[in-house]
């Protein structure tokens, strides 16, 4: 395994996790700008009274999920390395365009129905999954919050099916985890900013996931970090709007209620 293959490597494992503490610490510091609270999902009264875990305890458990990441990741690398000493070589644009795509595919379509059957399982939903939604208002940094085992089974696990199904060498893998850490975190962020340009590109947005993570929306839009298909494909997806709040601000408000 030669020295820049090395450093691929190193690369995907490390670089998308930097990435997630820089891309939430911008919403952080978005978050203490008193003017954007006209573009909060929900107030701050509502962030402080409904997620009863410290922002302490996400931090922890966030950096627990993220030791797992990179164990499995090295030694995945670690595993399909090549012996030869020559790397990887890039294969052309278009290919690496298509590998993007299906990795994309793959990483939804675990998730989806990884995420979903933990809502299905009374045990699994209990014991784990709701570690997750002791966030019901979502922020950028706790997009990773997760019982240790979800973590493993939806992210961990689901990252390596997208970078072995695809084939993407560890060079691209840097960018399609970086990309998809990104996505995560804006989903997660707690805001509907005008120029967002993942929330304007991508139907799973912050105020699509946002329904989920409230009661009436705990059996729907399962789909993430990108597409909506599978929802749609299986009757679980719940439309919305974005509404002006009364006393100020925006809420994504589902139609399915209306």
């Amino acid at each position: 395994m030669g020295i820049g293959a090395a450093s691929d490597e190193l690369l995907g494992t490390f670089v998308p996790i930097a990435v997630y503490w820089l891309y939430s610490g911008l919403y952080v510091a978005l978050d203490g700008v008193g003017r954007l609270d006209g573009y909060r999902l929900h107030t701050r009264e509502e962030a402080a009274t409904k997620n009863v875990v410290s922002k302490a305890a996400v931090v922890r458990g966030v950096l627990v999920q993220q030791a797992f990441q990179v164990a499995v990741s090295l030694t995945l690398f670690a595993v399909i390395g090549d012996e030869s000493g020559t790397g990887h070589k890039q294969p052309p644009a278009l290919v690496i365009v298509l590998q993007f795509i299906t990795a994309m595919v793959v990483m939804d379509t675990w998730q989806y129905f990884m995420h979903r059957y933990m809502h299905i399982n009374k045990f699994l939903y209990k014991h784990i999954h709701s570690k997750h939604h002791t966030l019901v208002v979502p922020y950028s940094f706790g997009a990773l919050y997760n019982h240790p085992l979800e973590g493993l089974i939806l992210d961990t696990i689901g990252g390596a099916l997208s970078f072995l199904v695809s084939g993407m060498t560890p060079r691209t893998s840097i960018f399609f985890f970086s990309f998809a850490t990104i996505k995560t975190v804006d989903d997660h962020c707690g805001l509907w900013l005008p120029g967002n340009i993942l929330q304007a590109l991508f139907s799973n947005n912050s105020a699509y996931h946002d329904i989920h993570h409230q009661l009436y929306g705990n059996k729907y839009n399962f789909s993430q970090p990108f597409f909506v298909m599978w929802d749609k494909i299986l009757g679980t997806y719940m439309p919305y709007s974005i509404e002006q709040r009364k006393g100020g601000g925006v809420e994504s408000r589902p139609a399915k209620l209306d």
